[in-house]
């Protein structure tokens, strides 16, 4: 049966209003807050801004929150993403995240050419091999929606839905502009890593500031 993680991020004084048993939330870099239900990234200089969030994952899992966009893409860069199936974490600035999985979205006006990344807008996924190391795997223009990013479209949540099966290496990262989520990019990570587990998932921004809050789904 497939199981559900919900993005949540909580100060102790959140927690200590609610019934609810909230995951284990470290800020690891960046300045992160809890305000009115979204967790806020305040620092739009950090480069290695990061949350770390204490979720068991193994096998069919749905990762389901909004991102917002509060500012720091004027110099013409700036991105975020989640480390999924995190094996190990440290309170502190990291290029890499254990080994794990990192889903990005990345905004960059002038790219290094040596990595192949088209300007603009593009999707990235990278495999994590520890704190200090991963590699570029998976690379797509999505420059066909950066039409989207007006001012009135930046100002809004936009919800996302990334669905991994950790037994086959499935991911389907889900296009947030059908609401009906009937679309989708699907990959396949590499058989080796195959089951995928992890006990962490960590959230990350790189030159922004930006917000995010939990979307609840039923399986």
């Amino acid at each position: 049966m497939k199981r559900l993680i919900v993005f949540f991020l909580a100060t102790a004084a959140a927690a200590s209003l609610s019934a609810q048993k909230l995951p284990d939330y470290r800020a690891a870099s960046g300045k992160w807050i809890n305000q009115g239900g979204r967790a806020y990234q305040n620092d739009g200089n950090a480069r290695l801004a990061k949350a770390n969030i204490r979720a068991p994952q193994s096998g069919s899992m749905l990762y389901a929150f909004n991102v917002r966009y509060e500012t720091g893409a004027e110099d013409g860069q700036g991105g975020f993403g989640l480390h999924l199936f995190a094996d190990s974490v440290v309170d502190g600035p990291s290029w890499g995240c254990g080994n794990s999985y990192l889903l990005w979205l990345n905004y960059d006006e002038k790219p290094l050419k040596s990595t192949g990344i088209a300007p603009g807008l593009t999707g990235q996924v990278y495999r994590s091999y520890s704190h200090t190391r991963m590699e570029l795997v998976h690379n797509i223009d999505l420059n066909k929606y950066a039409d989207l990013l007006t001012p009135e479209n930046l100002a809004e949540p936009v919800s996302f839905r990334v669905w991994v099966n950790g037994d086959t290496g499935e991911v389907r990262i889900y296009d947030p502009t059908d609401p009906y989520y009937a679309t989708y990019y699907v990959f396949t990570v590499d058989k080796k890593a195959l089951p995928l587990k992890g006990n962490w998932v960590a959230v990350r921004t790189n030159g922004l500031k930006m917000s995010f809050a939990p979307e609840e789904e039923e399986e």
